[in-house]
């Protein structure tokens, strides 16, 4: 395999925000760097809001939007040790998915089982350390205990209700409309719940005959935010990874002091190269077997080409779609 000089990526227009494919020169791999020849690229909201200037990028970071993606290593930098030539990977990347190829440090990346499919495989790695930082790192969850998903049919949530049920954990997960549902419980969620004609805090309450949810993964925030504290159990934890209701809420804090419940909020994105390291450690340790046998793998939705990026981001805006949506570059 041989590394092309140049590389092909989406470029955002700085005034009418819309996205083109330009060429760049590619840069040699240095160090612990891989060069990945990209197979697939997951969407994530994030990208939707950096398009639009609301969420930039970190200033180490490569402008081009797009954090996962999987391929193949085409070249290695000179200090790598984990990686050779042609091995299959998926990788958690510090922007510059939309692109043919990308370099990442080779502790971003895990390797794709081969019962995964490679371009599949790019719907990993942020759902992954989303569901593992937030649901089992900082929320604790237990095995025996009830994890409830927020947006069940996105692609972290399709990840992290797997991932509960396969840690022993009772799943509830919401979506909206009945055929979500269904796909829900196909994945193995005990309790799915159509918010577009459920009250989900009541569904919560009945299914936990009275107890509430253990733990909370909230993508929605806005007034979904008091709701969880009147359905979550006694010493429960709720999570939070976006506000897609809204940043500012009306809250009685009286349950949450009764309860004795804990609040966190947090973004991968700002997360160290070395924390998340770890985190794909603690993933491969506790996952690596299920997702080796294909007991826990990526949902895939549908795929774009490179130049369909922008149609892609429409799609995702319109939440039509169950599980990854991914580009074949």
């Amino acid at each position: 395999m041989t590394t092309p000089s140049n590389y092909r990526h989406i470029t955002v227009d700085p005034d009418t925000k819309a996205l083109s494919v330009v060429e760049s020169v590619l840069p040699a791999p240095r160090g612990r760097d891989l060069t990945i020849e990209i197979a697939g690229a997951g969407l994530n909201r994030a990208d939707l809001l950096q398009r639009q200037g609301l969420y930039p990028a970190p200033a180490d970071a490569s402008p081009i939007l797009g954090l996962e993606v999987s391929g193949i290593v085409v070249a290695r930098g000179s200090s790598v040790t984990q990686y050779e030539i042609g091995d299959r990977v998926c990788a958690l990347v510090h922007g510059g998915g939309y692109a043919s190829h990308c370099n990442i440090r080779e502790d971003q990346c895990i390797r794709v089982p081969e019962r995964i499919d490679l371009v599949d495989a790019a719907g990993l790695p942020e759902a992954l350390l989303t569901a593992w930082l937030n649901v089992f790192e900082r929320a604790r969850l237990q095995a025996s205990e009830t994890l409830l998903m927020q947006g069940g049919s996105s692609g972290i949530g399709s990840i992290a209700v797997q991932m509960a049920r396969l840690w022993g954990a009772k799943t509830i997960a919401t979506a909206g409309g009945s055929e979500k549902c269904e796909q829900l419980v196909n994945l193995g969620v005990d309790r799915a719940i159509d918010y577009r004609t459920e009250d989900f805090v009541e569904a919560v309450t009945e299914f936990t005959q009275g107890q509430g949810a253990n733990v909370i993964f909230d993508m929605v925030g806005g007034d979904y935010i008091q709701k969880h504290i009147q359905c979550a159990a006694v010493e429960g934890r709720i999570a939070n990874i976006a506000y897609q209701n809204g940043f500012e809420a009306n809250i009685h804090f009286g349950l949450v002091l009764i309860k004795r419940l804990t609040l966190s909020a947090s973004t991968l994105r700002p997360q160290s190269f070395d924390h998340k390291a770890a985190m794909l450690s603690e993933i491969q340790k506790n996952f690596g077997q299920a997702l080796a046998s294909g007991d826990l793998a990526p949902v895939i939705d549908s795929y774009f080409s490179l130049e369909e990026a922008a149609t892609a981001q429409d799609y995702m805006a319109s939440g039509k779609h169950f599980g990854k949506i991914l580009l074949r570059p």
